[in-house]
């Protein structure tokens, strides 16, 4: 099985890669997400995961410019009723932070908001994944951000912020803004931030 490919950018769309190495392409699908971090770059390396297509049992191969958006993909797709085309929805509408972030915040409407996903849909992905991304079930995370969802700090903060009456959704966009300027703020540092901006 490949992990992973290096090689020449030959073809990049919003939705597909080819990388061009030793003289062979290989094509893979891939999402927004991926297509952003590749695009303007002659070179990259793309992480694999081989899907089987349910409609003619072919093989598709799926490409991430990370390892982390790989292992979300995987546990999406480990969700009852999400097929690699739904995880891909999903990760082509909001980064992996912000997916990680809403399904800690259990942000239904967040979650709901892309294509294709509905209530039930957004519950299943919350219930199913809530426990493994809080305990760092995401390999390959390797940034500041993700160690910090990882620890108690966003959860004490968050309840705290829903605890004083405002509600989950705009919590959730508070807090993310809040580590992506400084990752690892402690709980009095997110609850200060995040009530100068509710």
């Amino acid at each position: 099985m490949i992990d992973y490919i290096k090689g020449k950018i030959s073809e990049l769309t919003p939705t597909r890669i080819v990388l061009e190495n030793a003289g062979i392409g290989y094509a893979m699908e891939i999402s927004l997400q991926t297509y952003s971090a590749m695009e303007n770059k002659s070179e990259g390396t793309i992480y694999i995961q081989k899907q089987v297509n349910p409609r003619d049992g072919s093989d598709i191969d799926y490409g991430f410019a990370t390892q982390e958006e790989r292992s979300l993909f995987q546990l999406i797709t480990g969700v009852s009723g999400m097929g690699a085309a739904s995880a891909r929805m999903v990760l082509s509408s909001m980064t992996s932070v912000e997916f990680q972030n809403a399904i800690l915040a259990e942000d239904i409407n967040r979650i709901k908001s892309v294509k294709g996903i509905g209530l039930k849909t957004a519950q299943r992905l919350i219930l199913e994944l809530k426990d493994k991304i809080s305990k760092g079930g995401v390999e390959g995370a390797h940034t500041e951000l993700f160690r910090t969802v990882d620890n108690q700090a966003v959860e004490e903060a968050t309840q705290a912020l829903v605890m004083l009456g405002f509600n989950k959704p705009a919590v959730a966009k508070a807090v993310q803004k809040i580590l992506e300027k400084k990752p690892d703020s402690k709980v009095e540092e997110i609850i200060k931030a995040a009530l100068q901006m509710l």
